[in-house]
């Protein structure tokens, strides 16, 4: 299931609403000062509904990848039921924030996962976004949107 830069698709919403975080000058977040940008990713296959967004967090400061962060906000049934399949293991790195195995990483990498957790989806507000975005991102790919 690939998966593709909501900003492809969605170029305006992106820009107005894409995540950046500013880690100031000691701040205790176990991050360098700058901007992390959370840049969402979404599966562009048709008929899919696996509730998930991948998050490339980019550092302003060093200008590269330094994570990529894999968030299913639904139960671990509702992806049991999706995948056909119950195994703990294979739902568990389905469900909840995790770092995307074989994806970019960074020494900061456990920093940011810990920043999503800690402060980006205590953030109701954020979350319903991630949400809309999804389903925005969705609709267009279920219209026949091509990128």
């Amino acid at each position: 299931m690939p998966f593709v830069p909501f900003h492809e698709l969605l170029p305006d919403v992106a820009e107005r609403e894409t995540r950046d975080v500013m880690v100031l000058p000691g701040s205790n977040v176990g991050l360098p000062p700058g901007h992390y940008g959370f840049l969402e990713m979404y599966c562009d296959e048709e008929g899919c509904d696996c509730r998930r967004v991948f998050l490339t967090v980019v550092s302003s400061a060093r200008g590269k990848v330094e994570a990529v962060i894999a968030w299913g906000w639904e139960k671990p049934a509702f992806y049991a039921k999706w995948m056909h399949d119950d195994d703990p293991q294979t739902v568990a790195s389905l469900v909840g924030p995790i770092l995307n195995f074989g994806s970019p990483a960074t020494k900061l990498a456990p920093a940011l996962l810990l920043l999503f957790e800690n402060v980006l989806l205590k953030d109701q507000k954020y979350v319903e976004r991630i949400k809309r975005h999804y389903r925005m991102f969705r609709d267009k790919i279920e219209e026949g949107a091509t990128h």
